[in-house]
Parts: C-alpha cells; structure tokens; sequence
C-alpha cells in the first residue's frame, strides 16, 4: 500500500475533529475497540472509553510477554496509544511505531514523549515491506489494524525477518466464523463492500486461514483468545460518537457489525505466537 492508496475515512474525521473535546478524549490515543472486564459495568462515556481501549492494548501486549530491556514493534500504531502504555509501564524499552500514514505519526511524535531510559521512535513506512533490518525485535504487535494491510503473508513474513530468533508476534483481529455457512456470501458481501465507506479497504481471516498461514510461514501455531464479550460496550459508544453515526451508512455499518458480533459471526480475538 503506497501513501497514495491511504483510504481510512474514520481516521480521516478523526484527524479532522482532533481539537474537539469528545473526539480527543475517545480517540486522542487508541483508535480502536474497548476492554471491559465485566461489560456490564461499562457507563457509556467518554472517560470509561479511554480507559477501556487502553485495557485493550494492554491485553494485546502483555500475551507477548512484554518486559523490561527489550525492543518492541508497533505496526500500525496509530497515535502511539500502544507504546505510550508501554512507555509508561517499563523501563529501558525500545519502541518503534510504524504506520503508513504520516498524518497520524505526526500526532503521535506530538503527544508520546519517551520516559526515563526509553526510547521512542515514529517510522513512516509499509507494514509488508518493513524498513528495518533482519533480526532488530523482540516483539512484533498490531492492535486492531491487520484487516487494512493489503497482504497478511507478506505482513508474517516481514515480522519473522525483523523479529530475532524466539521472538513474539501479538494482534487483535475481528475473525469471522464459519459456523452457520449459509449465511458466509452475506457477510463476505458486507465485510468486504458495505463496510469500506466507513473503515475504508479491509479484508478478513478466519482462524482455520492463520493457523494454515502460520504453517506455511513456520511460525508456531496462533494461541487464541476471544474477548469478543468484553468488547460489546463499544458499540454503543460508536452509535453515539459522530465520527462514526453522522451518516446513514455509517449507521448501517456499524448495527450490522454489532449484528454479526452478536449473533456469533463475527469474533474479536487476541492472537499470539512465537518465531521457530
């Protein structure tokens, strides 16, 4: 994907309403789902969103056995949200945040200042072809971001490069089922055409699809863990956040998405292995 063919319209009204309060309290740091221990004390503001997307991100990187000293990843990351927890949480950590769109990485060398013996570096780049050497990390992480890369095996096969022998790959990915077959056209359609005017190009995996490309790739198998039901609150919050409800296609999306979720067609799931 060159810098030409960006196309994340929810980032771009994000980036667009970036001084607004709202905006910046729910999308300031993480752009992505919400983690909630118990969804049922989930209160539906803006505050208890921030905290729960960074419960999220330190989900996905604490099953990559995230410790002091090492260096660390981040593909896709956003406004830095990832490894601003990560700063704030360890010490003598190197971390790279690599996206593809220098818009965001502009935010985030802004607001993610390295504490202490850290350091913290934002590289514009491509997540299929990586601009760093063979053998440089120890972990490899993509929170809620893989559906956009134009090519999962090329991703794998780059993080296996850059990662040193024993290293760790962790991710967060929408994953559809394949339990009721009838109903894969309509979801196919949806996932791949109705849901692009909101988050723009994507494509999905199943779990059957990352544990074959693991194979291929020689990386261990995926372990696996569903936090779909710790996710629900989000979509009430995205109902009500303009960025995200300000069109009836928008509208359209996300109830289907809230639909598919909950009738079990759709998984929110935290994925993690380790290099052979």
């Amino acid at each position: 994907m060159s810098k030409t063919e960006i196309n994340f319209p929810y980032f771009d009204k994000i980036l667009a309403n970036l001084e607004d309060e709202a905006t910046k309290t729910i999308f300031g740091n993480h752009v992505h789902w919400g983690y909630w221990e118990n969804p049922n004390w989930a209160k539906n503001t803006a505050e208890d969103f921030a905290s729960a997307t960074e419960k999220l991100s330190q989900k996905v990187y604490k099953v990559a056995d995230i410790k002091d000293g090492i260096s660390i990843l981040d593909v896709g990351c956003g406004f830095g949200g990832t490894a601003a927890s990560i700063n704030n949480n360890y010490s003598e950590v190197k971390i790279t945040g690599l996206n593809i769109d220098e818009r965001q990485l502009n935010v985030a060398r802004k607001q993610v200042q390295a504490c202490g013996d850290n350091s913290i570096e934002f590289v514009q780049g491509d997540a299929t072809k990586m601009p760093f050497p063979d053998n440089y990390f120890d972990v490899v992480l993509a929170v809620e971001c893989i559906f956009h890369f134009p090519s999962r095996s090329a991703f794998f096969q780059e993080a296996k490069r850059v990662l040193k022998p024993g290293g760790k790959i962790a991710l967060s990915d929408f994953v559809p089922t394949t339990t009721v077959n009838f109903l894969k056209p309509v979801v196919r359609l949806f996932l791949k055409d109705l849901g692009a005017e909101t988050y723009g190009n994507v494509n999905f995996f199943t779990v059957t699809n990352y544990q074959n490309l693991a194979r291929k790739i020689g990386v261990k198998s995926f372990q696996i863990e569903d936090i779909t039901f710790n996710t629900l609150p989000t979509y009430k919050i995205l109902k009500e956040f303009p960025v995200f409800s300000d069109s009836p296609a928008n509208q359209k999306t996300n109830n289907i998405f809230e639909w598919f979720t909950r009738l079990g067609l759709l998984r929110y799931l935290i994925l993690s292995a380790s290099i052979e």
